[in-house]
């Protein structure tokens, strides 16, 4: 058994518990099979040869450069700047967690940056990641992915001689594992391995040109800045800025609720909305609609102001939507039953002056308004009793007016706005 010492266990300790630090990779499959499979890519001579001058005039190890770009594709699979991933680069092959980041800055900074955590994990490698798992009760996984370079000290890269067996073996929990593999006449070439349950063939082929294209602007240019950089080639990216925008359409000038309108006056019997046993017709709901959004702007509404809508999902909060829009408000989304601190922060961070709530409103909400005395709040009910007219208002609303910000989940930090404007809704 491997003797530990006392700065080991601490290094690990710290590792093992910091936040954020699992990186799971997208499911890139549409037919999920259990399974193993593989994808080989040869790296360009030309680039090796680069990437070993690089690594010279570094005096760092090659190791270190293929885990820059290993964690350069892993930023740009997530959208996240701080990865973790498996990384294997002593003899036993174990591989061990390794926490990196990608923020912005050149190429260069980047490999001083991955070179300085492989070498303290290196410092480490008699490690107690296992038992200290144990003790800690952590039962998650550390991480999905595993980078093999072999000879982190300068000795030959691997030869790629293990089988798939081998490697489920070390790390069972891998979903995909990048080797880097020395043939016996020098070239090099990237094998990843990886379970069919969560990748296909096409998505593996994808995954490794990203980590050539990151290896080849290395080479190219290692004093710019990698932000600036995409890993997509010209195919992909017209693939992706063109191919999925489905077919190009003449889109009206008008709004959504103007649609709406439209569709009020062609069909104003018609039902428009069910819920449960409760059902309005196009005009009951756009009467409505006008009502809230006169309420609204009797309220001291303005241009792009934001409006939180904070109902359960029922017939009333489709009016509500739809009178933000009409009064030239902002929609903000907010569940009823989200944390106080939450729903605080939301209002907070998007300007949010007009509360639009139901009778019952919950106690999350009356504690989120408390050190907000700014915020006002409606109730439908009362914006219903106020007697406003149900005809359509004629709010002129710009194309590129803002129409709802909608915030993420905030799993990887604090959550974030998205913002889009009325146009993007068509």
């Amino acid at each position: 058994m491997a003797l530990h010492t006392l700065a080991d266990r601490d290094f690990w300790h710290g590792a093992l518990t910091a936040s954020g630090g699992f990186t799971p990779l997208p499911r890139w499959t549409r037919d999920p099979v259990a399974g193993l499979a593989e994808h080989h890519a040869q790296i360009p001579v030309s680039h090796a040869t680069a990437l070993h001058r690089l690594a010279d005039d570094l005096a760092v190890p090659l190791s270190s450069v293929f885990l820059t770009a290993h964690a350069k594709v892993l930023a740009a699979l997530t959208g996240e700047p701080d990865v973790t991933t498996g990384y294997a680069a002593t003899d036993s092959g174990r591989p061990l967690p390794c926490r990196l980041t990608t923020a912005a800055g050149s190429w260069r900074a980047l490999l001083a940056h991955t070179h300085e955590v492989a070498a303290r994990l290196l410092a480490h490698r008699a490690d107690p990641v296992d038992d200290l798992r144990c003790e800690l009760g952590l039962t998650e996984p550390l991480f999905e992915t595993v980078l093999e370079v072999t000879g982190a000290d300068g000795d030959p890269l691997g030869t790629g001689g293990e089988s798939a067996a081998d490697d489920v073996e070390r790390d069972p929990e891998a979903v995909l594992r990048v080797a880097v593999v020395r043939h016996d006449d020098g070239r090099l070439t990237l094998r990843l391995r990886y379970r069919t349950d969560a990748l296909d063939a096409d998505s593996a082929a994808r995954i490794a040109g990203y980590h050539l294209t990151a290896l080849s602007l290395i080479a190219a240019d290692p004093d710019a800045d990698h932000a600036r950089q995409s890993l997509l080639s010209a195919e992909e990216l017209r693939f992706q800025l063109e191919g999925l925008a489905g077919p190009h359409r003449s889109l009206p000038d008008a709004r959504v609720h103007e649609l709406f309108e439209q569709r009020v006056r062609l069909h104003p019997h018609a039902v428009a909305a069910v819920h449960g046993n409760q059902q309005w017709t196009y005009r009951e709901l756009n009467a409505r609609a006008n009502r809230l959004a006169r309420a609204l702007l009797a309220r001291g509404l303005d241009r792009e102001g934001v409006v939180a809508v904070v109902t359960d999902r029922n017939l009333d909060w489709l009016a509500a939507v739809l009178a933000v829009f009409k009064a030239g408000g902002v929609y903000l989304p907010v569940e009823p039953h989200l944390p106080a601190e939450r729903i605080r922060a939301m209002l907070a961070r998007s300007g949010c002056r007009l509360v639009l709530a139901e009778l019952a409103v919950t106690d999350s909400l009356r504690t989120a308004l408390v050190p907000m005395p700014a915020v006002r709040i409606l109730l439908t009910d009362t914006a219903y009793e106020e007697g406003h007219a149900a005809c359509d208002l004629g709010v002129a609303v710009a194309p590129d007016q803002l129409a709802y910000v909608y915030f993420t989940s905030g799993s990887t930090g604090e959550p974030k706005g998205a913002m889009c404007e009325h146009a993007g809704m068509l």
